[in-house]
């Protein structure tokens, strides 16, 4: 089995160094995705909750499929000693099924290629991105909205255990989700399968440049790929362009007993309980005819939204959109030291977590808050960072199919030599690459953000 994963490990390596695609250029590639946005028709328009067919307020205010399937909003109360608010209430996705991020692969003269899809989510900004095969919910690939089986359903259900190169229980937005994970999959068929209209074949170095492009690749298939290990043996000489540098192997400072040692006191540390309540409790927000809110117009609110869009399982339907009031800022600082590029990784405590932090990037806040006062580190050394410093720099949207055009700036920069080693906060410690990717096998250690973030890293 090691020499297997070996192999896997290998063709992933050479799929991410190889950009040049027999099918279609990556240049090509965004040319189909235009000619894709100019071809479906999509309208999302918000309506009135009492005109959202299939959705209802029960009893206690949260708002519900009438299947009782999908998700729901519910209101979910918080105590922790994380953080400078110790108590607080809020609307929460209640979403309890584990769906499926799946994308099929084919290797061709040594090289793996992905299939992806061209798929319009409501809440995209930009309509068309590349999303995996497969995304779909239980509630979706058991036909419970009446459409049709989301295409390439049975290869995964079929798979055998020789086709899996990658299979990860992974979290969901742990400040938007009550526990809430997905199975992300990626398989390897042996021969040729029909392609389908809106799908397209890519090599992982073309869909690291394209994640690089501004809401080009969706959050889905950002988590997928950012859990595919691509490093690889150095021998101390330079290492160029920066991607390559940040995943070679090298010496670490922390070794993997000290990181998790660093994760069980912090678990320790922190207290968070959380309690689900009903919605039209929940101390700050309103609910009025068309939106839940807070009082203050900060945060985010949820929407009623009726969605129609032609090339979908389901042409029409209605459903509820979470908006968010602020852009958000995901950032990584990383730093050579001892020869070896490390990340530094907080421990985050977010509400919806399964248990208590996960890891997260050095930054992860909303950029509207900040006033030069933030609290939270490092946040004012990654916004006045030197232009030399900024080794990526893009704009990634969020999931579409439960939030309304949220997209974060997501940034990797380079500490220059006066940024401390050790004098650190203590919730904050420096992983190597390699060290991510072996907790990345396990469930709930690294978020979403986390996984985001690494998967823009391209070898090129």
């Amino acid at each position: 089995m090691a020499l297997l994963e070996q192999q896997y490990d290998a063709l992933f390596l050479r799929s991410a160094l190889t950009e040049e695609n027999p099918y279609n250029t990556t240049e090509e590639v965004l040319q189909w995705l235009n000619l894709q946005n100019s071809e479906v028709r999509v309208n999302v328009e918000r309506i009135p909750f009492r005109a959202m067919r299939g959705w209802h307020f029960d009893a206690n205010g949260n708002l519900r499929h009438d299947s009782g399937r999908f998700f729901s909003v519910e209101g979910l109360a918080v105590h922790t000693n994380y953080g400078n608010v110790p108590q607080w209430q809020q609307p929460i996705i209640n979403q309890p099924e584990i769906g499926f991020l799946g994308i099929i692969t084919k290797e061709i003269n040594g090289v793996i290629y992905f299939l992806l899809q061209a798929k319009v989510e409501p809440g995209n900004i930009n309509r068309v991105q590349l999303s995996p095969t497969l995304q779909a919910t239980k509630s979706n690939y058991s036909q419970v909205h009446g459409g049709s089986k989301p295409a390439y359903l049975e290869y995964f259900w079929n798979a055998r255990p020789d086709q899996i190169l990658l299979d990860q229980l992974q979290s969901e937005q742990g400040a938007r989700f009550l526990k809430k994970r997905n199975r992300n999959i990626i398989i390897k068929i042996d021969g040729d399968i029909p392609l389908l209209k809106n799908f397209v074949w890519l090599t992982l170095a073309q869909i690291k440049r394209l994640a690089q492009c501004d809401n080009v690749v969706n959050m889905d298939t950002r988590t997928v790929i950012g859990g595919i290990p691509l490093n690889f043996a150095y021998n101390g000489g330079e290492v160029k362009p920066f991607g390559l540098s940040l995943v070679a192997k090298g010496n670490p400072i922390n070794d993997i007993t000290c990181i998790l040692s660093w994760m069980t006191r912090l678990k320790c540390k922190y207290e968070l309980d959380v309690t689900q309540m009903p919605l039209k409790d929940v101390d700050g927000w309103h609910i009025s005819d068309t939106a839940i809110s807070h009082k203050t117009g900060k945060y985010f609110q949820v929407l009623a939204m009726s969605i129609s869009i032609n090339n979908r399982e389901v042409k029409t339907w209605q459903q509820p959109l979470v908006q968010p009031m602020q852009v958000g800022l995901v950032a990584f600082v990383v730093k050579n030291i001892n020869g070896t590029y490390h990340f530094l990784v907080q421990g985050k405590v977010e509400l919806g977590n399964f248990d208590v932090l996960e890891m997260a990037p050095t930054v992860q806040c909303i950029t509207d808050s900040y006033d030069g006062k933030n609290e939270q580190p490092f946040v004012d050394y990654v916004l006045k960072a030197n232009p030399r410093q900024v080794l990526l720099d893009t704009m990634q949207s969020e999931e579409g199919g439960r939030f309304y055009r949220e997209q974060n700036r997501n940034v990797i920069i380079e500490a220059d030599e006066s940024f401390p080693v050790d004098d650190i906060p203590e919730n904050y410690i420096w992983v190597t690459y390699e060290q991510l990717m072996l907790f990345m096998h396990f469930n709930n250690y690294l978020n979403i953000q986390a996984r985001s973030l690494i998967s823009l890293i391209g070898l090129l």
